[in-house]
């Protein structure tokens, strides 16, 4: 019986939804993990058993969500049948009452849908503030309490490798890692420049100041990324810290420039500059790996080192607005969101959702245009 009810019900998601979600190849990926999980020998390699063990608890977790909301699907549509034949309105606030939930796992789902290889890593955010001042020094505090935000509310697991403070207030530049399902997946939307136009808490006059926002996956040892020494410069320094006994009198922090590119990323968090080294490594490898995943794309120039070496007038990705009115723009995508304080709390998601939307739109587009 479950397997009839389980066919017809991924014939209804096909014809409904597009098919979507491949059923068989989910439940195929659940059965072949969970085969080799018992197989002897298995965790003899914890990482790769490890890894292995993820990658079914994610594609279990998806069926399982895929198979209770096509479920519900049928069940309203049953009773909105029975809602148009006998005009029961008290019925038919049920049924509303019911969506809201229903189109949120579905959103949900979609969002996994549009992501990619190498969605699934840890993501490395950073900050960095630009024109503006103290003001974009501000701003660009905002904005990492904005991604912490964030990221709590996701359930990611959060550690920051490096924090530099502004000149009077605010942050120069921040970085920190995530870790969670699909973190990088959902955060590289957030990877361009900010501006933000407000009234200035420090001057009392209208100012608009911007911030950078780099977003890089954090690779595993099995991803091999090839990093040539002598593109690299490596500067080691004492890491700030609040002063006193607590200062940190070694030269335990480390800055790592890709000469070839311009990338930088300094790391000051841990207490032995072999970790603090490491650390800056994977940002670096992440990056790379990332720019030859993306120069196959149109516009890599634009979309991915945009604004990165001028945080300034006409590379905004995105500005928050206000005064004279209360505005969120991204300029990639066109969305908007007019309730500014709440973005700010870190209810970012519609961004992201749009900018995953257009992405996918973008690859199907050029999958039709070579196929053609």
């Amino acid at each position: 019986m479950r397997a009839a009810s389980d066919s017809q019900a991924s014939l209804s998601a096909s014809r409904r939804w597009g098919g979507i979600f491949d059923l068989g190849g989910l439940r195929h990926t659940v059965d072949r993990l969970t085969n080799l999980s018992l197989s002897e020998g298995f965790w003899d390699d914890p990482k790769s058993a490890q890894k292995m063990m993820s990658e079914r608890a994610s594609a279990e977790e998806t069926l399982e969500t895929l198979l209770k909301s096509i479920a519900e699907v049928e069940g309203l549509i049953e009773l909105l049948e029975m809602v148009e034949s006998e005009g029961d309105d008290e019925m038919a606030e049920e049924v509303a009452q019911q969506l809201p939930e229903l189109e949120g796992r579905v959103r949900a789902l979609e969002m996994k849908r549009m992501l990619g290889e190498g969605d699934d890593l840890p993501a490395i955010v950073t900050v960095n503030s630009g024109a503006g001042g103290t003001d974009a020094e501000d701003w660009a505090e905002l904005l990492l309490r904005m991604y912490l935000r964030y990221a709590e509310a996701k359930g990611f697991k959060t550690e920051l490798l490096d924090r530099a403070p502004g000149g009077t207030g605010g942050i120069s530049s921040a970085t920190f890692v995530a870790r969670g399902p699909y973190a990088y997946g959902f955060l590289r939307a957030e990877h361009g420049v900010h501006r933000l136009i407000r009234v200035s808490k420090f001057s009392g006059r209208r100012e608009t100041s911007f911030a950078a926002v780099r977003v890089v996956p954090e690779l595993d040892d099995e991803i091999e990324v090839e990093v040539r020494p002598e593109d690299l410069k490596i500067t080691v320094m004492r890491s700030g810290g609040a002063g006193g006994q607590h200062v940190n009198r070694t030269e335990s922090a480390v800055r790592i420039e890709h000469l070839p590119t311009g990338f930088v990323v300094r790391v000051d968090q841990e207490r032995s500059q072999h970790q603090n080294r490491e650390h800056a490594m994977r940002a670096v490898r992440g990056f790379l790996f990332e720019k030859a995943r993306r120069e196959q794309e149109e516009a890599f120039q634009e979309a991915f080192l945009s604004g990165q070496n001028e945080i300034g007038f006409g590379r905004q990705d995105r500005t928050y607005t206000m005064h004279p009115y209360t505005l969120v723009k991204d300029e990639r995508t066109g969305h908007k969101e007019t309730n500014v304080d709440r973005v700010l709390d870190g209810d970012i998601d519609p961004f992201i959702e749009a900018f995953l939307l257009a992405s996918a739109d973008k690859r199907e587009q050029e999958s039709k245009k070579g196929g053609g």
